[in-house]
């Protein structure tokens, strides 16, 4: 398998294997375009498909961690027909080749407890890749870690990500354009919210510092209900009734 490197100079005519419509690509596009010179990259197969690894230095990284001088892979994602070659491993290990090159630390990840979750690396992948968790917040999503140094201090959550919670009541949403399906589900759950009188406030995270001091340690979508983190996975319209007790 061949990749192909998203940069500043192709992103606008090369395909975004994250997104589903033209209009997604678009955002993904912009938010990809002002993270670039912050240290973003994006490698894709170059076959069409859900086959990719996005990576930036952990002090620009749009979550709260203290992580100063790792790599953040924001998301590493292989799906559908691409499972099953080994791609996982090709992008892994560019990243953190990558990473040595640079004189990096070592690499981080999101992952969960116990089972894979939605939108998160899987933990028992990571974990025969050498990853260890280094730290863990109280709604089961691990932060893990591959040091180059074995005396390299482990990267960890803030407090704020690690005890998610806040004092609103009713449903609050915290999200950011890194994830395209945002873009597309968002905007519907807060249209069915509003036709079945169901307490919905959204907060678009628009830049580094608000999400670096978000709430939750997933940023791309928290959805809190009564100031109980409730999920990091995109929820549809049907979903959210469904958290909300409406049947339709």
């Amino acid at each position: 398998m061949n990749y192909i490197k998203i940069t500043a100079e192709n992103v606008d005519k090369e395909h975004i294997c994250c997104a589903m419509s033209g209009k997604q690509s678009l955002v993904k596009k912009e938010w990809m375009k002002q993270r670039f010179k912050e240290g973003l990259v994006f490698y894709r197969s170059e076959e069409r498909g859900k086959c990719f690894i996005e990576y930036i230095p952990a002090e620009n990284a749009w979550i709260p961690i203290e992580a100063d001088g790792y790599i953040f892979i924001d998301c590493l994602w292989i799906a559908g027909s691409m499972k099953g070659h080994g791609y996982s491993n090709d992008l892994l290990a560019e990243c953190i080749r990558d990473a040595k090159e640079q004189g990096k630390k070592g690499v981080c990840i999101l992952s969960s407890e116990g089972r894979k979750r939605e939108f998160l690396s899987d933990p028992k992948f990571m974990a025969y890749k050498g990853f260890t968790v280094a730290d863990t917040s109280d709604c089961g999503i691990n932060l893990m870690y591959l040091p180059f140094e074995p005396n390299a201090e482990p990267p960890k959550f803030k407090d704020l990500a690690k005890h998610p919670q806040i004092d609103e009541k009713g449903f609050v949403l915290y999200y950011t354009d890194q994830c395209p399906f945002t873009y597309y589900w968002v905007p519907r759950i807060c249209e069915v919210a509003k036709e079945r009188n169901v307490p919905l406030k959204t907060i678009h995270l628009t830049d580094m510092e608000s999400a670096r001091n978000a709430p939750a340690p997933v940023t791309t979508y928290a959805l809190f209900l009564d100031g109980r983190f409730l999920t990091h996975a995109i929820q549809s319209d049907k979903k959210f009734l469904a958290l909300a007790g409406v049947k339709e």
